[in-house]
């Protein structure tokens, strides 16, 4: 977008072109300046104004079913930034080349099988993406002409040997994305490419690391996830740049002191390599370790070297076979999110307690039966992941944890919970409750203090009957209740008015009938209103009904009617009493 002048006023307009908005920059001044509708899903049958062409700078028309690059886009000379990934299109035009100043080009997934000559003139791009296109071979050296290129991804076009030209000509390439094709090594010439920073080398072929990208000392990112390495190189220690290393989902048994070397590294992730089972003594030495992925690995022993890096803040040590932790786990103060689940614990780690940084913890599939009091200490927790162990009742000690937002006791395999105790509304800051694949019969009265309470799952239990309070849950958006035993839901339940999901299915429901539950929420909503109306009314109609009975002393108040018989006067007794108390005249004086 060009720097606008502070003494002329400018304007914001939208234009959509084939179903695609850009915004572009114009004069207020003009006559072009009312905003330009052309019809969508369809191709403009005039250019826009020449003026327009030359303020256009970002255009996206991904998706749009397009078999061919419209002409009216290649007549926007000033475009610098434009967006064709997920179309049909078949070649790129020779009139590609009156984009001098495109800058970002995104051809990806579409059916392009030839490059043509006139992409090589395009002096300004610095960043192409083919990815996912059918490209032959030999069209892919004319890429090599964008001297100025830097960077290029060229993803999943089943490529299995890298263009020689490319690593000849392209000396300011940064970033090479090459992941899922066959490549199974890379020529040596790859090293011309001295500033490349990042390289994406992800589910390709290769059982080797690639020595030759050691030498590209400018490596900050390196990504050889889902291959068949058996080994990292010694060499790797040359990559003192080095940041991002991903190596998971190999073969590799061992990891060289070298890698220590690359002091600057922030995230590693060695997971699913099945066999390592060690780490270097020297693993302290990554003194900017933020993110450790060891997970889907036999480590059977907890990493020592680990507890001594302070800087780690994310560990990732799932299903490694682990039965205990060391005491010096509790040295990781800087820890914040820690998996440990799918292993062997017996025991909830005391010195987890102690690691009073930590918000996020996973530790489902475990064989803990038990939760010791110290985990209240755990003043930052707010995510607690406790599913799948062997827990006989529900384990109150977390009722301790003020902080937590988010708590998973689904009981998929093990010992099931009978019971969801009152006390679990002491966790007033909780947002999320899993409590689903139990055998629960009822829920505690207390719900309704969970004021935050998001989403509440408790499917596949024995649930037959909901508390009244659950009505006054005025945050709850989604609520499970799929595969249980109730019969009916309470008649206010409408009132939960920010409610998104309800789901009833595979209850024995009457009232509402189940059938209607299978027609979503709105359909028991209005259920449950008209509900109320015919009880309103009933209740007006019964009220009426018991005052004519009260009042004609009818049916079991019959009784009335005899007292009020008693209590009434007839005229005849009335004038009758009258006549009695008046006094007998003796005659008029004389």
């Amino acid at each position: 977008m060009p720097q606008s002048s502070q003494n002329t006023p400018h304007k914001i307009l939208n234009v959509r072109f084939s179903n695609a908005v850009t915004s572009i920059l114009v004069d207020t001044n003009e006559q072009f300046l009312e905003t330009i509708q052309i019809k969508q899903d369809s191709e403009p049958k005039d250019e826009l104004p020449r003026q327009l062409q030359l303020r256009v700078h970002f255009l996206d028309s991904a998706q749009k079913d397009h078999n061919t690059i419209p002409t009216s886009v290649l007549l926007l000379e000033e475009l610098e930034e434009l967006h064709l990934e997920k179309n049909q299109i078949e070649s790129i035009p020779k009139e590609i080349s009156h984009l001098q100043n495109i800058k970002v080009l995104y051809l990806n997934n579409n059916n392009i099988t030839h490059i043509c000559d006139e992409l090589g003139e395009l002096q300004h791009l610095y960043s192409l993406d083919l990815s996912s296109n059918p490209l032959y071979y030999k069209t892919l050296n004319i890429i090599s002409n964008v001297h100025y290129l830097r960077e290029l991804r060229l993803y999943n076009i089943n490529l299995e040997e890298f263009p020689l030209e490319i690593c000849k000509k392209l000396h300011h390439l940064q970033l090479l994305g090459l992941s899922s094709n066959y490549l199974k090594c890379l020529p040596p010439e790859i090293t011309n490419l001295i500033h490349l920073k990042e390289i994406y080398l992800k589910n390709n072929t290769f059982e080797d690391f690639p020595v030759p990208i050691c030498s590209l000392t400018n490596l900050e990112v390196v990504d050889l996830e889902r291959n068949s390495l058996t080994s990292i190189p010694v060499q790797i220690g040359s990559l003192t740049r080095l940041q991002k290393l991903f190596v998971g989902s190999n073969n590799i048994l061992s990891i060289p002191k070298s890698l220590c070397h690359c002091t600057r590294l922030s995230v590693i992730d060695l997971s699913n390599n099945h066999n390592l089972r060690k780490l270097p003594h020297n693993f302290p030495d990554l003194k900017d370790l933020n993110e450790l992925s060891l997970s889907h690995n036999e480590m059977k022993i907890f990493p020592s070297p680990l507890c001594q890096v302070n800087s780690l803040c994310v560990l990732y040590v799932k299903n490694s076979c682990l039965k205990t932790l060391p005491p010096a786990i509790s040295d990781m103060k800087s820890i914040q999110i820690l998996d440990l689940s799918q292993n062997k614990l017996t025991d909830f780690p005391t010195a987890i307690c102690m690691l009073k940084n930590l918000q996020m913890l996973s530790l489902d599939d475990n064989l803990i039966s038990m939760i010791p009091s110290e985990v209240k200490l755990l003043t930052k927790l707010n995510f607690l992941g406790l599913s799948g162990n062997r827990f006989i009742a529900f384990p109150e000690q977390i009722c301790g944890i003020e902080s937590l937002e988010k708590l998973y006791l689904g009981q998929d395999r093990g010992i099931k919970l009978s019971k969801l105790p009152e006390s679990v509304s002491l966790l007033k800051n909780l947002k999320e409750l899993y409590i689903e694949n139990n055998n629960l019969q009822f829920l505690p009265s207390t719900l309704n203090q969970m004021q935050h309470l998001h989403v509440l799952d408790c499917h596949n239990n024995l649930l037959k009957q909901l508390p009244e309070t659950i009505c006054q849950l005025q945050g709850l958006q989604k609520l499970l209740l799929h595969n249980n035993q109730l019969s009916g839901v309470p008649c206010n339940l409408d009132m939960l008015q920010t409610l998104e999901v309800l789901l009833l299915e595979e209850n024995p429901l009457t009232d509402p009938p189940i059938e209607l539950c299978s027609l979503g929420k709105s359909a028991v909503w209005e259920y449950l209103k008209q509900k109320r109306r015919k009880n309103v009314l009933a209740t007006k109609i019964q009220a009426r009904w018991r005052g004519q009975m009260v009042r004609k002393g009818l049916g079991p108040f019959a009784y009335l009617r005899n007292i009020n018989q008693k209590g009434k006067k007839t005229k005849k007794d009335k004038k009758t009493k009258g006549q009695a108390k008046k006094p007998q005249g003796k005659g008029k004086k004389k």
